[in-house]
Order: structure tokens, then sequence, then C-alpha cells
């Protein structure tokens, strides 16, 4: 029997199964039609649909593995757990602790990030801000061999080397002296690296209690959609310091062969903190732990933040909230801040990503700005480790061109991997963030929202350190690269849409 389907070879099949077959797939076909589209954005659910109407089976498949960024339903119960005891303790439910004079629009995002993260905008922290990945490290194990009390530990990548080895070493010694130390480390962002299996076996025989972040195991029964990671990174020392931003804890080569053939090398932004904004990064971890061990950590969370008043300084400390996201939570946490932030600019945006795949949102929010008058700066890699996402977002390029922005590549061989974003004269935002589907909707990511004039001209110090090296691209040379590029960068951007 013929029925004429491409797709389908049922020619030398006894008619019944043939039929049965047919059926099936009808049956596939309208099913999805009617299902899938539930709760996923338009962009995304025709993607599938046209990778399960032109490869049936395949698409299929591909979308039973990947189609789902919902997490299991005891990790989302554990957040909701964690939000609640969070939001319970804290005096009046208030987004903005303290006495801060802020502006409208700051006030609103602080309102937004506690309904949606459940930590609030608070008062009396300091940062410090680090540009060297190899000496941030560094300087991270010193601080832990000044540990007392506990060491919390949160990386997407951990890995083994001459760089890494001082942090792993110090995190031994401090178990040795009595120090509580835990450590997550992300299974799938760690394990292609060298002298991983080493890594696990010097923390085991150490005794230093350690887990795997999102494992995919299934022979044991763990088990989710296998591209989603726990993308942040984060330390947090006795109550009293935090480090947080974009690096993670691997030399600034990554290791990798390929790498070392071409040059690369990553540089990053992170920063060291103290104040209340410490014990938000702590619940951010013990988050996580809670998520993955079962062991709720109330011993070692504030869960009862107090504002420290900044009235009657002549400096404000910076005013701080931590904006944790992923498919932990209902909604993109970090999309929705980042396009308030974007609406409300009076002035400038600066955004710096390495992996910028604006969702449509994103994108007409910049272009709308840029239309406007604001001025738009998007600071972007020439170069990276990905392909995909770095041709994808070159299709971008020439919209946003179009619209006014102004895009800055930073050369190669250099991987600029710092992610942070400045509003105005008062605004910032840094974290583990991209600005790409894959950290809105598939990764848990923590991201540092502040308000401090001080902390916007140190990170606009840093942007025009980019910018001087930069490139600038211009829309009139743009658009006559050459087709093959054209065509190679749409072909990439077609599988953001697969998110």
């Amino acid at each position: 029997m013929n029925l004429g389907l491409p797709f389908l070879n049922i020619t030398n099949l006894p008619d019944w199964l043939s039929v049965s077959l047919v059926v099936f797939d009808l049956i596939i076909r309208l099913t999805v039609i009617f299902w899938l589209p539930y709760n996923r954005k338009p962009v995304v659910a025709l993607g599938w649909l046209m990778a399960i109407f032109y490869i049936p089976y395949v698409g299929l498949l591909a979308f039973l593995i990947f189609g789902s960024n919902l997490v299991p339903k005891h990790r989302l119960s554990r957040q909701r757990t964690m939000n609640r005891i969070i939001k319970d303790a804290i005096e009046g439910d208030q987004a903005v602790l303290g006495h801060a004079t802020l502006s409208e629009p700051a006030r609103v995002a602080a309102k937004l990030n506690y309904k949606l993260g459940a930590l609030p905008l608070i008062g009396g922290n300091s940062f410090e801000l680090r540009h060297h990945n190899n000496e941030s490290i560094q300087e991270l194990a010193e601080h832990i061999d000044r540990a007392r009390t506990y060491v919390h530990l949160e990386f997407y990548i951990a890995g083994l080397d001459a760089t890494t080895e001082p942090l792993w070493e110090a995190l031994i010694r401090a178990h040795q002296r009595g120090v509580a130390v835990r450590i997550l480390i992300d299974h799938i962002g760690s394990r292609k690296y060298p002298r991983w299996r080493e890594l696990q076996e010097r923390l085991t025989q150490a005794g230093v209690p350690w887990h795997l972040m999102l494992p995919l195991k299934p022979w044991k029964g763990q088990w989710q959609r296998p591209d989603l990671r726990n993308h942040r990174k984060i330390v947090v020392i006795d109550g009293q310091l935090a480090f947080s931003g974009s690096q993670n804890a691997i030399d600034r080569t990554y290791n990798l062969k390929k790498n070392l053939q071409k040059g690369l090398e990553w540089k990053d932004l992170c920063f060291f903190c103290t104040g209340p904004v410490v014990h938000e990064l702590n619940a951010v971890f013990v988050s996580d732990w809670y998520a993955e061990t079962k062991e709720l950590l109330l011993n070692e969370i504030d869960a009862d933040i107090e504002a420290q008043d900044n009235a009657g300084l002549d400096a404000q400390p910076p005013l701080a909230q931590i904006v944790p996201s992923g498919p932990g939570y209902e909604t993109e946490n970090n999309l929705r801040l980042i396009n308030h932030l974007i609406y409300n600019a009076e002035e400038r945006i600066i955004i710096c990503s390495p992996y910028f795949v604006p969702e449509s949102t994103l994108l007409q929010a910049l272009t709308n700005m840029a239309l406007s008058g604001i001025e738009v700066t998007l600071i972007v890699c020439e170069k990276g480790d990905q392909f995909l996402p770095i041709m994808g977002q070159r299709s971008y390029y020439e919209e946003l061109l179009r619209a006014g922005v102004n895009i800055q590549q930073y050369p190669g061989p250099t991987v600029l991997h710092s992610k942070f974003m400045i509003v105005d004269q008062e605004i910032t935002f840094i974290g583990s963030s991209n600005m790409d589907p894959r950290s809105f909707a598939l990764n848990f990511e923590v991201s540092t929202f502040i308000v401090s004039s001080d902390m916007v001209k140190e990170l606009e110090q840093v942007a025009h350190e980019y910018i001087a090296v930069c490139k600038k691209l211009r829309y009139d040379e743009w658009i006559y690269r050459p087709l093959r590029h054209k065509v190679t960068e749409n072909l990439c951007r077609l599988w953001s849409a697969l998110l």
C-alpha cells in the first residue's frame, strides 16, 4: 500500500500495518497542534511544530527529550518552601527595607523582583569588582583560609588545574579544621573538562560534602530535560563575605585543547561583597542545596534580613537585591527585570553580554529605546567558543544597527565573558545571566540588581576600558558582509526558536 507520504515508506508493508502507521501519524500531528502551544511562546511552539511535521518521529522524539523546561515537581515545591520562609521572615512583607530614597523606576523594579524572587532591596552593602580570572580564584582561596564557621560554594563549571588547585586545597583545609564546607557543581557543565573525575575523587576522599546539580542519572531516577543547567556562581563565607558574577572555578583558558590551539582566554567580571546582600546570596545557595539534597540549612541562613539605614551618610552605600531566576520559577525573572529597566531608561543603556540572542520582547525594547533617542550601547564578543550562539546573535545586528544601537565587538582571541547592564546614572545589573533564551528560560541564574551612583561609575569605567579596544560595527558596512555569512547566521538563528 502506498499512500504517497514521503516521510513514511510503507510500500512493502501489509495494508493493516500501513493504515495503522498513517492513523498513528495523524493522531500525533493533531495532538501536538492542540497540546504543544499551551503555555509556550508562539515562536517556540511554531518551531517545534515545524520539526515534528517535517521530520515526524525524529522531531517528536527530540521534543519529548528537550521540549519541556519544567523541572521535577519536588524542585518546584522546595523552591516555593524557601520563598515562603524568606517572605515570612521579612517584617511587613516589604520589597524595599529601610528608608532609602529611590527613583520610581528603581522602586517599581524592586517590587517586581520581590514579587518574583522573594528577596528585598536592601542598603548597607559594599562591592569590590574583580577583572582578572586567575587572580580572583587565588584571592578567593585566601578568604576561605580565614573562614571560621562555614563556606558555601556553587559553580556551573569547576575544574582542577594549576589555577584552581589553591581553591580546592583551601576548601579541604577548611573542612579539616571544622568549618562546614558545602559544594555544589553542575553535572553537565563540568564533566567535559580535564581532571573532572580526579576532582570528584579528591573531594570525596577528603570527606568534603559536595553534590551535583541537576544530575542526569536515569538509572538512579535523576532525570529532567538534559540541557537544563545551573549556571550560578556563588561563594559565601561565614555569612560575612560573598563572591558572585560571571566567572567559573577554572583556569581562564578552560583547559581545553581547542581553546589552547586558538589562544582563547576568558575575561570575566565578578565581585566580592559585604553587607545584608550576602545573606540573600546565601539564601540562593541554601535553596539549591535543599533542592539537591533535601537538607534545609535553616541554621546557616539569616532569613531575618535587617536593613542598614543609609540616611545621613555622605557616601550612600549601595542598595542591592539578588535576582534568582530559572525554570524553578513560574516566570522569567531576569528577562522581566531587564525589560523593565530598559523601558524606564531616560538617558542611556549599556549592555555587555558574551551571548546576545535577544528574545522578541528584549529586541523590541532595545530598538524602541534607540529609536526614541536613548543612547543604547551593546558590547559583544567578536569570537567565542560556541559557534551556534555567536553566529546566531550576528543575525540580529542589522536590525539593531538600523535602529541606532551602538554595537561594539570585543576582539578575539579573548572571550569577553562579563555580563552586566548600566541604566542611566544609578542602576546596574551584574551576574551570571547572558542575554539569550537559554539564560532566560533554561538556566538557573543569579544576578544582582544594584542602585548606586558609585557602582555605576565603576562599571562605566569597565565599559569604557572594553570599548577602547573594541571595533565599532557600522550599518553601511555590515549589510554588505558576504552572503554565505548571512545564510549561516540565519540558520543558527533558527535554533533559538526551539528553546
